[in-house]
């Protein structure tokens, strides 16, 4: 293997080891987000928000992921953050805990909205 692919992905794996430290925060913050929503009375999924999300993600995005790329991925983000609300709700859990993270719901992460943009499904 030439040494420039090795070098590459040892600096991949670093990228995805520091991707899944955020992720994992992530998680814990919209665990903790979903216990305050379930005080509060208020629905898990709020469209409003993660149309918000969604459009500072392509604001803040300079590429080179393209717009739809950047899409799929936050919601696939959203998507997982609104199961793991549920999951916890489901089992009077609000403390953080390891949480099975979805693997079939990334295919239909995104439906057309008929003005071009994507949102979650």
């Amino acid at each position: 293997m030439a040494p420039a692919v090795g070098r590459l992905r040892e600096q991949i794996d670093l990228i995805d080891a520091e991707l899944l430290d955020l992720l994992n925060r992530r998680a814990e913050v919209a665990l903790e987000l979903g216990r305050h929503k379930r005080e509060a009375g208020l629905e898990i999924r709020d469209a409003r928000r993660e149309d918000q999300i969604l459009t500072r993600a392509r604001a803040l995005n300079s590429g080179p992921l393209d717009p739809e790329a950047v899409e799929r991925l936050f919601c696939a983000i959203l998507d997982e953050s609104r199961r793991a609300q549920s999951k916890h709700a489901e089992t009077g859990r609000a403390e953080s805990s390891r949480i099975d993270l979805g693997h079939q719901r990334s295919r239909r992460a995104t439906r057309a909205t008929g003005t071009g943009r994507m949102r979650c499904a």
